[in-house]
């Protein structure tokens, strides 16, 4: 125990002093496990584990969907996503944060990020908004806290990365997303309404559109839809596995720019660029968390702290709340990802232990890694938006996003207190 927690303490060091997460981990892994067992085995292990990992045919899963989301980033749908929830929503109180909401939601389903979601509505949601007269505070918190839909809403790749860290079956993983995300796109929707309803003038309605109008609006987005749900309608269904179906999703989504002339041979050549640097760095990561994890197990402290928490006689909710408390306080210091693979294989570990269901597990943890999304100082989608937003103050910002991070806790204990929530999906697509 006192060796991992030394461990812990080296990693973390090396983290905050400017190492990349990825090399600090296996940094660290690597010379714990050299410490017990010698130099010769802990590179024989590194070995194996690179090579195990590399090997494993489920990895290809994650450059697939990358592809895919970036893919229909350059096909430019966000406008049309944009357009057709404003067309329909945007005459409410708050009507164009609504619209952000919804087009957030149709958005993430196809590009399974978080970032690039609100990086992408920002450009499209934030200057209709302020023509309109929407506060800066309303306007830039709703594009940032609904950008978090693209961690929750398959194809999500933090589901994927827990799927490849604990061995847990993708394809269940996101269908039981099926009705958290439905809830979590319902309860931002709510803090917009109840948000302009308390302060009318932050978010004033938006134009009338007629039925015609509204049905026309959606001729620029049934194909996107069509792609999500022949992708994901395969994948529930049981046709595609998790592998197949991204594959299938990646040369959808590059058919699909092509017919929007989006597509040429220096486009597709950076989109192979960037997903080769995205899926470098997300396998990087993923290989030092394996072999941090590794030195972890080897020293027993998992073992020994399932053990302990079972001595203390504490319930299940108690540890999930414990959990809930380390993953706001950790999500305020640590980048979301790095927060997910440092945590993942222990808490996991433990959770499993004392009887949750992993694929429950999964939801929660990708529920809580979506609010230090958000969380200052370190929240990614605040800074995002913030980067694209030059003019609006940090603070501004953080105070957007707090209606949010309630809607987002309130899943949370919707998920503690009915689990079923997570799992009922499951047997619809049994």
């Amino acid at each position: 125990m006192t060796l991992a927690l030394i461990g812990f303490v080296i990693l973390f060091l090396m983290a905050f002093s400017g190492v990349p997460l990825g090399f600090a981990m296996l940094l660290a892994g690597v010379g714990g496990f050299a410490y017990i067992r010698g130099v010769d085995g802990s590179l024989a292990m590194l070995g194996q584990i690179l090579f195990d990992s590399s090997a494993n045919y489920g990895m290809s899963v994650l450059p697939m969907f990358v592809l895919m989301g970036i893919f229909v980033h350059k096909a430019e749908i966000s406008e049309e996503l944009y357009d057709a929830a404003n067309a329909w929503l945007g005459h409410f109180k708050g009507g164009l944060a609504h619209a952000t909401v919804a087009s957030c939601a149709l958005f993430a389903a196809i590009s399974g990020s978080s970032i690039a979601t609100a990086a992408t509505m920002s450009r499209v949601a934030i200057p209709p908004m302020r023509r309109l007269g929407y506060h800066d505070r309303l306007s830039t918190g709703s594009v940032a806290s609904a950008g978090v839909l693209g961690v929750l809403i398959p194809p999500s790749v933090p589901l994927v990365i827990f799927g490849l860290l604990t061995e847990t079956d993708i394809r269940k993983l996101f269908i039981a997303t099926i009705i958290p995300g439905l809830m979590l796109t319902l309860f931002f929707i709510v803090a917009v309404w109840l948000t302009v309803t308390l302060n009318p003038t932050l978010g004033p309605r938006g134009p009338q559109y007629t039925h015609k109008q509204k049905f026309m609006a959606l001729k620029g987005v049934w194909s996107v839809i069509a792609l999500f749900i022949f992708v994901m309608g395969g994948l529930y269904g049981g046709i595609f596995t998790a592998t197949e179906s991204a594959g299938i999703g990646a040369m959808g989504a590059f058919a699909f720019a092509i017919a929007r002339r989006k597509m040429s041979r220096r486009v597709l050549l950076s989109c192979l660029i960037e997903t080769g640097k995205t899926t470098a760095m997300i396998f990087t990561i993923i290989f030092g968390a394996l072999v941090f994890a590794n030195f972890i197990t080897l020293t027993g402290m998992t073992a020994q702290l399932v053990e302990w928490i079972q001595q203390q006689g504490f319930k299940v909710y108690g540890v999930l709340i414990c959990m809930v408390i380390i993953y706001l306080v950790l999500g305020c210091l640590m980048e979301a990802m790095g927060l997910m693979l440092l945590t993942v294989p222990i808490f996991t570990t433990v959770a499993v232990g004392m009887g949750v269901n992993p694929i429950w597990f999964g939801i929660f943890v990708t529920v809580m890694i979506e609010v230090g999304m958000l969380t200052p100082p370190v929240g990614m989608n605040v800074f995002t938006v913030k980067t694209l937003t030059p003019d609006v103050s940090l603070t501004t910002i953080f105070r957007g996003v707090m209606p949010f991070l309630v809607a987002n806790m309130a899943l949370v204990a919707c998920l503690i207190v009915w689990p079923d929530i997570a799992l009922v999906a499951l047997k619809w697509f049994a």
